[in-house]
């Protein structure tokens, strides 16, 4: 681990412990804490279970380098610089499982979404080319749900048929699932989004869980066009550890293996084969609850590209501090180790990221500065004001700031505040952001 990295965990630590005793003097006098509303649930005899949910969420961003070609390089969702955008509006219809009830029961979920995350969230081939502008539509998930008791496994097994999020990795698509509104570079170049396929997790005993699945790819869905390649053997295997340390260390770790590069469209098979070369993710989420307030999470990943004989390493800690139902403070250090430049880059045009996926021509620019090692440094503050509002509505208001470091690449690594001549001029930027969710 670099100085800088070390100083940048070493910071955020003493960061949130700043934000955390500040405000424990004025913990005892918080006002009570709003009731968490429920979500919409219908109670007829036909739709009876079948929960309505969703979100709106929009957000600014003020970059310190105000670069000419308006993208905050290596930020993926939040790529656009000095703007204010709607990311997500996101609905939820679904019928939950509950796996600590060891009987037979049957469920679904359905989650659309609307709006400039889409861009990078889209299966092949479903509504990747429905308009040119940066709010697109998706479909998150799409799945059948069932858990059923099983004699090998003391708590049964769960399974999922369709389409669904990946379970690698700790953040997720869904804007109420992350402490932060920016993604890390772990989330955005070393992952998958999404899968088609059959997914299972068999609970084995209370402590241990087997995660096993099949799928066609990583965000490729069915067909000659929802498919970027001749194969479809992709697969996830791992384990998770629950409930460790009196509840308070639990560990997932996940790999997905297969092939995932294109073919090139409209061109004889590439040579070579997409189909004979592999990429490997391999992720590991550690999660410690330190104490009611305190909440630290450690992941850590690797992912090669046989066919480009590219890797990556990284790691990232999380450290969460809880005031109150109100308020909470959030740090993440990272540092991302890109060993031959391949996988962090930054499309500009708005179908450049599924073009590159599937192997179609890329239109905008598309920036990628080689080898380089980069660190990032996020803090932020999360605020539910206790409103009263009508319904089921509840706001989250997330202000942040980001620090992110280039280094140990070429040409002194200046990816940052590029120029109209596709130049970067720095290796250091600071990014100003804050979102607002309304959920519902």
């Amino acid at each position: 681990m670099s100085l800088r990295t070390a100083a940048a965990l070493t910071a955020m630590t003493c960061t949130v412990a700043g934000f955390a005793a500040g405000a424990r003097a004025q913990q005892t006098q918080a006002p009570p804490a709003a009731p968490t509303p429920a979500h919409i649930v219908w109670a007829d005899p036909i739709f009876g279970g079948i929960q309505l949910s969703g979100h709106v969420e929009g957000s600014a961003n003020l970059s310190s380098a105000n670069p000419a070609n308006n993208v905050n390089f290596g930020q993926g969702f939040n790529d656009r610089a000095d703007t204010v955008r709607m990311n997500q509006a996101m609905i939820n219809v679904e019928h939950d499982v509950d796996s600590s009830k060891n009987v037979f029961q049957y469920g679904f979920k359905f989650t659309g979404l609307y709006g400039t995350d889409a861009r990078y969230t889209h299966f092949f081939n479903e509504f990747d080319r429905v308009t040119r502008s940066p709010y697109q539509w998706d479909i998150v998930e799409l799945d059948a749900q069932l858990h059923a008791p099983t004699p090998l496994a003391a708590g049964g097994s769960d399974v999922k048929i369709g389409q669904y999020p990946t379970p690698l990795g700790y953040e997720v698509i869904d804007a109420t699932g992350n402490p932060f509104y920016t993604h890390s570079y772990q989330f955005l170049y070393s992952l998958p989004f999404k899968h088609t396929g059959v997914l299972t997790t068999t609970h084995l005993t209370d402590n241990v869980d087997l995660w096993l699945g099949w799928d066609t790819g990583v965000n490729d869905s069915l067909g000659a066009n929802g498919v970027n390649n001749g194969s479809v053997g992709k697969f996830i295997a791992g384990f998770g550890l629950n409930n460790l340390l009196d509840g308070k260390l639990s560990i997932l770790a996940l790999t997905h293996y297969g092939p995932e590069n294109p073919y090139t469209q409209g061109a004889a098979i590439t040579v070579p084969d997409p189909n004979r070369h592999a990429r490997q993710f391999y992720d590991t989420v550690i999660t410690y609850k330190i104490d009611d307030n305190w909440t630290s999470v450690t992941e850590l990943n690797y992912v090669k590209d046989d066919q480009f004989h590219a890797d990556a390493e990284s790691a990232t800690t999380y450290l969460e501090y809880k005031l109150s139902d109100q308020w909470s403070f959030n740090g993440r250090a990272e540092i991302y180790r890109d060993n031959q430049g391949f996988f962090v880059t930054t499309p500009t045009a708005s179908l450049d990221v599924i073009n590159a996926q599937r192997g179609f021509p890329v239109t905008g620019a598309n920036y990628n500065f080689g080898k380089a090692t980069y660190d990032e440094f996020t803090i932020n503050a999360v605020w539910a004001p206790p409103l009263t509002l009508p319904g089921t509505l509840a706001l989250m208001i997330r202000p942040e700031a980001r620090l992110d470091t280039a280094w140990g690449g070429n040409a002194g690594t200046k990816v940052y505040n590029v120029g109209a001549n596709g130049a970067g001029r720095d290796n250091t930027v600071g990014t100003f952001s804050v979102d607002a969710v309304l959920t519902f």
